[in-house]
């Protein structure tokens, strides 16, 4: 944990998908004081026409990304990030911002485990806790 999954139309190459793992767990690392080694991202092409919302109306192609992290941080954190992964996925793949939606999902340290990190998780605390 954390895991970030981006549903999107269409393909996107392996070395974009590559870059944007990159960039994505690189910004999720340093905006909310994680060890980059504990973040999985996977990018889910849903193909041409895979993932709607309404907007004005009408159906439109959309992305959305849901972020599975530990509790804790505050909404301001959360907010600044959000914003920041909107902008490198549309600067990494060429999403509209717009239509790209961010939803965040907080778990226990407990509820994650990574046997190459010694287990569970630890709870978060503010950096110097």
């Amino acid at each position: 944990m954390p895991y970030l999954q981006l549903d999107v139309n269409g393909r996107h190459p392996a070395a974009k998908k590559r870059e944007l793992a990159a960039r994505l767990a690189s910004a999720y690392a340093e905006r909310m004081d994680a060890d980059i080694r504990r973040i999985t991202v996977a990018v889910r092409e849903a193909g041409e026409g895979g993932i709607w919302r309404m907007i004005d109306g009408e159906p439109a192609p959309v992305s959305m990304l849901m972020c599975d992290i530990r509790r804790g941080r505050p909404a301001e954190q959360r907010l600044a990030l959000a914003e920041c992964l909107i902008a490198v996925c549309a600067d990494t793949l060429g999403l509209d911002p717009m239509r790209v939606n961010v939803e965040f999902t907080q778990h226990a340290g407990d509820e994650m485990v990574h046997p190459a990190l010694g287990g569970t998780s630890p709870e978060w605390s503010p950096p110097g806790k």
